[in-house]
């Protein structure tokens, strides 16, 4: 068991923020059992310029006998806007999907709040598990749902995308992040080691399809190109945020 921290970038960000970089780090402490996962050094903690405002990253990572990689960064651009990505990647001798949220603040409010498991096998569908539980999760209904990006066929059909509009759904958000990350963390602990080297290398390819997918986010990559550079940002999305073995 490795020991949960507060980090100072978090108590500058915007309150939501806060709150689900609390939650999920207590549900990971509370459900699995945490071991340190090596942070390149000159990608843990990361500082640079974006148009005259300081852009400031903090990664925590961490692994356990079902994930390979458990992975936290926050980042803020200024004052006006605050960050947070999560995403967690089964080792490939595991079924399971890939757990992913993002949330995007500024001074207006929150731009973008997404949460989804991901299914990486051929079929592009979820254990029957997850189907079954996620599936009986009581339906919320957002003021102003989004539209997925063009690369987002990665996401099952209960990714949640949307734009809360108020502190009531901004707690909805919240609670739905919860549940989906609680129903994934107890479905892991009661999944087999898979011994098929046949169905490991579906698993990886559906895992790359994913990473790929997701560096397509032009979004991301202009804010970092423009702060630090084409090849760190080229280096930063394949080794930190999206990497794949």
């Amino acid at each position: 068991m490795v020991a949960i921290f507060k980090n100072s970038l978090r108590e500058r960000q915007h309150t939501l923020i806060q709150q689900l970089a609390n939650c999920i780090e207590e549900l990971w402490m509370h459900s699995l059992d945490l071991n340190y996962y090596d942070v390149p050094d000159d990608l843990g903690y990361v500082e640079g310029n974006l148009e005259s405002e300081k852009l400031v990253i903090e990664n925590r990572c961490y692994q356990t006998t079902h994930f390979r990689k458990l992975h936290l960064e926050l980042a803020q651009v200024g004052d006006r806007l605050d960050i947070l990505h999560c995403v967690m990647f089964p080792r490939p001798n595991y079924d399971l999907p890939i757990f992913g949220a993002d949330l995007v603040c500024s001074k207006a409010g929150i731009s973008a709040a997404i949460v989804d498991l991901s299914p990486v096998n051929s079929d592009r569908s979820l254990p029957e598990t997850y189907s079954r539980q996620m599936a009986s999760l009581p339906q919320i209904d957002f003021s102003q749902p989004r539209a997925l990006p063009p690369w987002g066929k990665i996401f099952s059909k209960f990714c949640l995308f949307v734009q809360p509009k108020n502190t009531q759904e901004a707690e909805l958000f919240l609670s739905r992040v919860r549940e989906y990350l609680a129903i994934h963390c107890q479905a892991a602990l009661s999944t087999p080691s898979l011994s098929s080297q046949c169905k490991q290398a579906e698993i990886l390819a559906g895992q790359r399809c994913y990473c790929t997918q997701q560096q397509q986010n032009d979004k991301t990559r202009r804010v970092l190109e423009k702060s630090l550079g084409k090849v760190w940002t080229d280096n930063y999305m394949s080794k930190m945020l999206f990497d794949c073995p």
